[in-house]
């Protein structure tokens, strides 16, 4: 390769909703006796899964398969609520690793379902968030991505609600959700946007280096809707050359002049530091900060439940006092550093 210099795209990589699952899978694993099981990949990016894998993690498309009595983890996707009901009836232990993103449509599918109102939801077809979130109200909603869906559906005679999957591009939800609003003109939308902060904010720091590169490159799995959103949105504001890969070894060897470099928002970090090496640019890198990103979400309530649990019992037995115990601080470790020592 000949690169002369790489941009690096800030933020990229884990989102807070991808943090948050890693971290409490890792807990799991480190808790309880194996396997644990989880249900879906925890995050659409094949090394954070082969990484679970490694130790032990058993991943189901099916909740019914798990053996009765043993640990279980739902993804960040979000789940059906017959998943959701399964996996408490079969698990000895469940945590929902579901990003509070996903909850909150959920809760506005439940909500707009219950008042009678026919919900148009904007998604991919067959992608888990999508399906999970089509089973809160399977009567009660229709999904669409095109402009010719939009044109396809009945006209409603019920009121009409909009919603969307989170990680759509702002591109692929704008132009939909003007042809729904012209074809239901009172429709009903929420006060705060569907689509993920993380998502856009990746979107944002990739087109804030594109008019500088000569190639963009883009780390992340094909399964992963917003990294797929990345690399459309690379094509479609006219970088010169796209290449979307899982890892370093995937680098295509002719790449010159300036390189972009982003991730999507469930890519390692370590992926973009050997994606870095690999390049080797001449006149190193410069990080490109679009916009800040401190969102932060705790981790699931039954890990937080069961830290404290387990905090309590350790300081107890070991005659400390109660009141001045330090408790267990989440933030203080990225879920990179987690996913790093894994493989320790």
């Amino acid at each position: 390769m000949n690169v002369d210099r790489v941009l690096l795209a800030a933020p990229r990589g884990f989102c807070a909703g991808v943090e948050m699952a890693i971290k409490a899978l890792a807990w799991m694993v480190r808790t309880f006796d194996g396997p644990v099981y989880c249900y879906h990949e925890i995050v659409h990016n094949q090394i954070v899964v082969d990484r679970f894998k490694a130790q032990g993690v058993v991943f189901v498309d099916d909740v019914l398969s798990v053996p009765v009595g043993s640990p279980i983890m739902l993804s960040a996707h979000g789940s059906a609520p017959s998943v959701v009901d399964g996996a408490n009836e079969r698990g000895s232990y469940m945590v929902d690793a579901v990003c509070p993103l996903v909850t909150k449509v959920h809760h506005e599918v439940r909500t707009r379902a219950g008042k009678g109102y026919r919900i148009v939801y904007v998604g991919h077809a067959g992608h888990e968030e999508a399906v999970g979130t089509m089973a809160v109200a399977p009567d009660a909603i229709s999904r669409v991505e095109s402009l010719d869906e939009v044109a396809a559906l009945d006209q409603f005679t019920e009121p009409v609600a909009l919603l969307a999957q989170t990680t759509l591009s702002h591109r692929e939800w704008e132009g939909v959700a003007n042809a729904v609003k012209l074809r239901f003109p009172d429709v009903w939308t929420p006060g705060r946007s569907d689509l993920c902060f993380a998502t856009t904010n990746r979107q944002a720091s990739l087109t804030h280096i594109a008019k500088d590169v000569d190639a963009m490159v883009v780390i992340g799995s094909a399964n992963s809707s917003n990294t797929l959103a990345l690399e459309r949105l690379a094509r479609e504001i006219g970088c010169p050359r796209v290449v979307r890969i899982n890892r370093a070894d995937e680098l295509p060897d002719d790449l010159r002049g300036t390189v972009g470099v982003t991730a999507g928002a469930s890519a390692p970090e370590e992926l973009v530091i050997e994606v870095i090496e690999r390049l080797a640019p001449r006149d190193g890198f410069t990080e490109v900060r679009a916009t800040q990103e401190d969102e932060y979400f705790p981790p699931p309530r039954h890990i937080r439940q069961l830290q404290n649990a387990m905090e309590t019992a350790i300081t107890v037995m070991c005659g400390a006092d109660m009141a001045s115990h330090r408790t267990y601080d989440d933030r203080s470790i990225s879920a990179s550093a987690v996913l790093a020592s894994l493989s320790a």
